[in-house]
């Protein structure tokens, strides 16, 4: 039987110039069914049409959940959506560790066109869950460090989602309150 993985990014790291994310990776494996195998591909970029639904459906069951809490939808920008593709893209590679490194560098290159005054990131990985946005929707809203980045006072999303070789989803989510 498969091994089960299951890793949040947990905790808050709070940076001097206002900066949050979760210093704690989400990661989240359920056994596949008897007899399956995930099918071996090379790391898919977001650019696909399933992980860009995949990156709709984070986006969809974030916003339900802040509209539940009287909170305001966060409006999904593409230009985010590209820095937090990237930083899937390269821990699903094992370029960098499934982790928040380079975070103040991505929101530092979204600064030239979206002036902001704070930012958030949620990160997330996980294999054999027929659903994996739901499921690192759900993680996340388990998680304190990670529900507080989406209960924020954010305005701008922006979301990526890679599948690797191995059949392992990696996700991220930036926020961000514009100035």
């Amino acid at each position: 039987m498969p091994k089960r993985l299951s890793q949040l990014n947990w905790g808050l790291l709070v940076l001097a110039t206002g900066l949050s994310s979760c210093n704690s990776p989400l990661s989240i494996s359920q056994p596949l069914p008897s007899g399956t195998t995930p099918t071996p591909t090379a790391t898919q970029r977001s650019t696909s049409g399933d992980l860009i639904k995949l990156e709709q459906s984070v986006h969809q069951q974030i916003n339900q959940y802040r509209q539940s809490r009287n909170l305001s939808p966060l409006t999904l920008d593409p230009r985010i959506s590209e820095q937090a593709r990237l930083h899937s893209e390269a821990m699903a590679s094992g370029r960098v560790p499934f982790s928040h490194d380079g975070f103040k560098g991505r929101v530092q290159a979204l600064e030239k066109s979206l002036p902001y005054s704070s930012a958030a990131e949620n990160v997330a990985y996980n294999q054999g869950y027929s659903d994996p946005a739901r499921q690192a929707v759900e993680g996340w809203i388990k998680s304190p460090g990670h529900l507080k980045n989406i209960q924020g006072e954010f305005d701008l999303t922006g979301i990526g989602v890679i599948q690797n070789a191995k059949g392992e989803y990696y996700l991220t989510q930036v926020f961000l309150k514009r100035r």
